[in-house]
């Protein structure tokens, strides 16, 4: 596990200037690889390498060659074939001369060249430099869990990439705003790939490679994709593969020479890791948080399925004075706004287990696979609906543009007589484009999310509308939320973290379950826990899903409203944002009534909105008006 970066030029005398640069940006990331460094430099490109000894560090030191120096790679990841990989290769006449994976990734590209990156069976990101025919290729796994950047420089020839964008940060200017991304985030609440808040900073997309040779223009291709192929299967039958599935990978997931933990919470996913991961290693630990505010922790239901799984848990409560303060250094990490509060506590997750492991297990990717959002049952409570003739649902259209917002109903048949492609965007919408030309100063219509939507849908229209959502929190949510605050809130500690749900042998049994083994009216992920439920305690097994859950909605009304009124005003972002309007936000906001548990008793909330509002000012303060400094305070451990 590392982070690297990447520079190509068709300039020889630029490229040995550029030494000095590429070092400077190294160290900017120096929390994703404190116990080693790296670089080479060939005419037309510098790497420069930072690295976290999971696996011995003598055995996997890099920039690494092969061939007589032919390739020369930098690679941040995984691989978790790479023994069956380097056996077929041996019988193939390849010789090794370490029991490192990344010798085996350019041994294999050595005799795959491209088709290479569909035969790893992992998490990655990939630069490989040809230096015999000048070309350089670069790769990242089929669902992103490992980032990789890229940004242009003087012209379309001169390229730099890296594993964070801060390193970008270092030799470009942050100012040039892209108002597309920012439009886009409003509604997603993150920034979707492969544009980044940045212009000309992009993010190489999962599941593809490219190609680039000085003086030509990058080629992109797609190696992977994930296809859904439900079929009628039984649910005894789909259990059954399920488990053994996840056996493997998670045994696959668990090799290291280091320390290895698992994240525990109180539900599902977790909870399954936890238990497949402790049949191979009896001790392992695990770890949890909590908030102190009542109704925003899980400790009771942790401690009860640690105990019964005979797993020594470590558990940390979060204040949120220790929130706020944290606050501006999360967001620096996190490289690109993302207003998902659960980054937070991850945050905290990961600092805890640092201290004590440093590899841990955690199920991202369950409820995408296996239909785990109570989202997804939608289209069954609003299949009434569709029995009905186009002039029907016009009439009603007509009807409820003229009911009151606030009648109950107007929302759930407003959803009914709406297309899924037009009403589901991905598992979280902030701001409607109504909302949008409110709060934004200069508004677009052009950057609408059907730009981004629409492209996924018209690719699977074969499809039936769960299946449908779960593709598209896949191509979204997924690579844009979930795995990013995960990747950045552990490497923030160096700490690495591993995902078995997102496996690509796991995701061909999911992808092949027919709807109603993962989703029914009463409960989600069904074929899952079914395939788990001898496996963890009965408490678990039917419990609902509910993530992290962050006490936002109170402290905006408390603890943090000084903060956050502060921050609006603050903020230099009077060009982008009605501030007024911002304001009205958190006023509106503060004006719900709370019961003692921290639970509206309106069905109106503001937090999410105006967290992604005060998520983007905090972080416009960090990258653009650059008023902390975090570059310099990094620490080396």
């Amino acid at each position: 596990m590392c982070g690297f970066v990447g520079y190509i030029n068709n300039k020889e005398d630029e490229v040995k200037r550029k030494k000095e640069t590429i070092v400077e940006m190294v160290e900017s990331i120096v929390h994703r690889g404190p116990d080693d460094s790296g670089y080479f430099v060939d005419k037309h490109v510098v790497f420069g390498f930072r690295r976290l000894s999971i696996i011995d560090l003598k055995l996997g030191k890099q920039p690494i060659s092969y061939e007589n120096n032919r390739y020369w790679m930098v690679f941040n990841g995984e691989i978790y074939n790479y023994n069956e990989l380097r056996h077929r290769l041996k019988k193939k006449g390849y010789t090794f001369n370490t029991s490192s994976d990344s010798e085996t990734i350019l041994a294999l590209f050595q005799d795959k060249k491209e088709r290479a990156f569909l035969e790893l069976r992992g998490m990655f990101a990939i630069l490989i430099w040809d230096k015999r025919e000048k070309v350089l290729y670069g790769a990242r796994d089929p669902f992103g869990i490992k980032p990789l950047y890229y940004a242009y420089g003087e012209n379309e020839h001169e390229l730099y990439f890296a594993s964070e964008k801060k390193s970008l940060s270092l030799m470009q200017e942050m100012k040039s705003l892209n108002e597309e991304a920012l439009h886009h985030y409003l509604t997603f609440q993150y920034v979707p790939e492969p544009m980044t808040m940045t212009k000309k900073t992009y993010k190489i997309e999962p599941g593809c490679y490219f190609i680039k040779k000085p003086r030509q223009k990058m080629v992109f291709k797609t190696y992977w994709e994930p296809k859904f192929k439900p079929a009628e299967t039984n649910l005894e039958t789909s259990a059954k593969r399920i488990v053994s599935t996840l056996e493997e990978s998670v045994k696959y997931h668990m090799v290291s020479d280091v320390p290895l933990g698992a994240f525990l919470s109180g539900g599902v996913d977790s909870t399954c890791i936890v238990a497949l991961a402790k049949e191979i290693n009896p001790n392992i630990k695990t770890f949890t948080v909590g908030f102190e505010q009542d109704g925003y922790h899980e400790i009771d239901p942790v401690e009860q399925t640690a105990e019964a799984l005979k797993v020594n848990n470590s558990y940390y409560q979060i204040s949120v004075d220790e929130f706020m303060e944290e606050l501006p250094k999360i967001i620096w990490h996190l490289d690109d706004p993302v207003a998902d509060p659960a980054a937070i506590p991850l945050y905290f997750l990961a600092r805890e287990a640092a201290k004590q492991v440093k590899v841990v297990l955690s199920g991202e990717g369950a409820d995408e696979l296996f239909g785990g959002y109570r989202i997804y049952q939608e289209p069954l409570s609003l299949r009434p609906f569709s029995k009905l003739p186009d002039s029907g649902k016009r009439m009603m259209k007509f009807i409820t543009e003229r009911v009151p917002y606030k009648i109950k109903g107007k929302s759930f048949i407003e959803r009914g007589i709406t297309p899924l492609e037009d009403r589901y965007i991905g598992n979280a919408k902030m701001f409607s484009e109504v909302d949008k030309r409110t709060i934004l100063k200069s508004y677009h219509p052009d950057f609408t999310y059907r730009n981004i939507t629409v492209p996924f849908y018209d690719r699977i229209q074969h499809l039936d509308e769960v299946t449908k959502m779960q593709y598209i929190d896949i191509q979204t949510w997924l690579r844009g939320d979930i795995l990013v605050k995960a990747d950045r809130m552990t490497m923030a500690h160096s700490l690495e973290l591993r995902v078995p749900f997102l496996d690509k042998e796991v995701f061909k049994v999911a992808a092949g379950l027919h709807p109603s083994l993962k989703i029914n009216k009463v409960q989600t992920k069904v074929a899952l826990r079914e395939a788990i439920s001898h496996l963890v305690p009965e408490h678990i097994v039917n419990r609902a899903k509910l993530g992290f859950p962050v006490p936002i909605r109170y402290w905006l009304q408390n603890e943090m409203y000084d903060w956050a009124h502060d921050l609006i005003q603050s903020s230099q972002t009077e060009h982008l944002f009605e501030k007024e309007e911002v304001i009205k936000l958190l006023e509106n906001h503060r004006k719900i009534k709370m019961d003692e548990r921290s639970m509206l008793k309106s069905s109106f909330d503001y937090s999410r909105p105006l967290w992604t509002v005060l998520t983007f000012m905090l972080w416009h303060q960090v990258y653009i008006e650059k008023i902390y400094d975090f570059h310099s305070k990094i620490e080396h451990r």
